[in-house]
């Protein structure tokens, strides 16, 4: 099996260019349960991208020192509880930390009925979720969440195979999968499957994966207000997502030349704009 390319002018169809009838609820508020005491920053990562990305509204949600420090990033971020048309969670957490109140808070967005995006301390509550879910596992969280499935242990060695175990994972948990790797493969219930490629090598560094969360929680939320939530529409988001991340991560480490340079998580994000920019002029 091979899935094909995600291409730029498939983003920008999934992408949702404001209108003048638009206010900040109809563009799409994203809600963020993510950070910790222990890993603050994820949180700080995730609005900014969010915010980055186009969305009307971000909420956030998580510990005293995290929300502190976000507000001093980005204030226009709303810190009370409400509407939102997305989530994103378990960014920058540990579910071994995770106390029974959190444990309980993450379980009613998991069962409710607007679509998720779990990374991280949030996996483990995946299998049991009724909400549309889109998991985002690097290679180790995505081995742990096929053993709680059942699934076979497989080392994925090449991208093809890659590919078929987030297909099968993905009719498993009857959810979009979201594989990271130099070569981001997502994957859907029913064989929907797709590769993005426009990476760089320069973003294998702590944090981008917290602002890939807060890309896809934005187009998710965007998506979701105009009504398209079925999981080929968030298997489509989830692509445009990775695509959008790694095409802001090669431009942020082309800054420093032709052959690239050491980039940082908030380069990936404040590339963000320029490259959703020029993916809907070209689009």
């Amino acid at each position: 099996m091979t899935a094909r390319d995600w291409t730029g002018h498939e983003a920008a169809r999934t992408l949702r260019r404001p209108t003048g009838a638009d206010d900040k609820y109809s563009r799409g508020v994203v809600g963020l349960r993510t950070g910790s005491t222990r890993y603050p920053g994820a949180a700080v990562l995730g609005v900014e991208a969010a915010w980055r990305t186009g969305t009307g509204m971000v909420r956030y949600l998580g510990p005293a020192r995290a929300q502190d420090l976000v507000l001093q990033r980005r204030p226009e971020t709303v810190t009370a509880d409400g509407r939102v048309q997305a989530w994103v969670i378990g960014s920058g957490t540990d579910a071994a930390e995770r106390d029974a109140a959190e444990t309980a808070a993450l379980r009613g967005i998991l069962s409710g009925g607007v679509p998720v995006v779990a990374d991280a301390g949030a996996l483990d509550l995946v299998p049991a979720a009724s909400a549309p879910v889109i998991v985002t596992p690097h290679s180790r969280e995505l081995a742990k969440l096929r053993a709680a499935l059942g699934l076979d242990a497989v080392d994925a060695a090449d991208d093809d195979e890659r590919e078929r175990v987030a297909a099968e994972t993905a009719e498993a948990l009857g959810a979009v999968v979201l594989s990271k790797g130099a070569v981001t493969i997502v994957a859907a219930p029913g064989g929907w499957a797709r590769r993005i490629s426009t990476g760089t090598p320069w973003l294998a560094t702590a944090g981008t994966g917290d602002v890939l969360g807060g890309v896809l929680g934005a187009v998710v939320a965007g998506a979701a207000a105009a009504g398209h939530t079925a999981l080929e529409d968030l298997a489509a988001c989830a692509a445009t997502a990775a695509w959008v991340h790694g095409a802001a991560g090669t431009a942020a480490a082309d800054r420093h030349g032709r052959s690239g340079g050491p980039i940082t998580a908030l380069d990936v994000a404040e590339a963000v704009p320029g490259v959703i920019a020029v993916g809907l002029a070209g689009g």
